[in-house]
């Protein structure tokens, strides 16, 4: 076990070695590594930014229940009971009172509510469900109409279903980037192994002349690909959040104008640790299918 965990502290510390060995060979692969995986990685970040931004807006994903004009309190009541009763919803009541209030300080709108003979205004509900997908939320819209004394509910549900659509072609389309990005930093690390290995032919003859196996020859190039993918993934995660940093004040100015507080929002350290592990994962795969490609070579 000491032998075998020795061979691996010596394959590591000569896969650090070459990486000083070329600095700049090194800065410009890392370079190459990190923008691939940044690109696909700020994607991500930005799309789900987007999805908080839409689950913000105002009146997005909610359900507005206006009850009767004529409705009782004692009516009102029974559908504020079968709204504590359901699984999964967060309401609040608007009574009529309010909602004109509101729509009093509203600019305008003082004078023509104040001729208005009476509030014609219904009490409503703002429901709020867990299930916000489109299709949980037209049926719920429709359990919420068949309610007795609901004149009207209200749901932009094609608003809903078109948001829906866009993230889902986003998804698609970072899924897709990803896969290309991917592929070619399985190339750049392909390509550099096999230099290194054609650098190396004959110190690999003389390995194998006596007795070193292909394991043993594989072994600090598996760590090489392996610490250039971690090292371009850690670059890739500062450079996604110094472009945030950058966006952040503009997308803020943006906001404020209209109306709305909203910032972006950067991943968690954990992001970080995934976009190492992701790079570390790819190099390693490059490296592997580099070396056993050009040892056939001195078979």
């Amino acid at each position: 076990m000491s032998a075998w965990l020795s061979q691996h502290r010596a394959a590591l510390a000569s896969a650090f070695r070459r990486l000083f060995v070329a600095p700049m060979s090194t800065v410009l692969s890392l370079l190459v590594i990190g923008i691939a995986l940044t690109l696909p990685a700020f994607g991500y970040v930005l799309l789900d930014n987007l999805r908080d931004l839409g689950s913000r807006a105002s009146g997005v994903k909610q359900i507005s229940v206006f009850m009767d004009l004529g409705a009782s309190r004692k009516e009102v009541g029974e559908i504020e009971g079968r709204l504590r009763q359901a699984a999964g919803l967060g309401w609040r009541f608007v009574p009529r009172e309010e909602a004109l209030k509101r729509l009093q300080q509203t600019e305008g709108m003082a004078e023509i509510v104040a001729s208005l003979p009476r509030n014609p205004l219904p009490d409503a509900f703002i429901v709020e469900p867990q299930d916000t997908e489109p299709a949980a939320l037209e049926a719920l819209g429709k359990e919420l109409a068949s309610w007795p004394k609901v004149a009207h509910v209200q749901l932009d549900s094609a608003w809903v279903k078109r948001f829906d659509a866009f993230l889902r072609l986003g998804r698609l389309a970072l899924m897709m980037l990803a896969g290309l990005f991917a592929a070619g930093l399985v190339a750049v690390t392909f390509n550099t192994i096999r230099l290194q290995v054609m650098a190396q032919a004959a110190e690999i003859e003389v390995a194998r002349m006596i007795g070193a196996t292909d394991a043993f020859i594989r072994r600090p190039f598996l760590y090489y690909g392996a610490l250039q993918g971690a090292f371009g993934g850690l670059l890739a995660a500062g450079l996604m959040l110094g472009g945030l940093q950058l966006l952040a004040g503009p997308v803020g100015e943006l906001a404020a104008l209209y109306g709305t507080a909203f910032a972006l929002q950067a991943p968690a350290t954990s992001g970080a640790v995934v976009l190492a592990a992701g790079g570390a994962l790819l190099g390693w795969f490059g490296a592997q299918l580099s070396v056993s490609l050009s040892l056939r070579k001195f078979d």
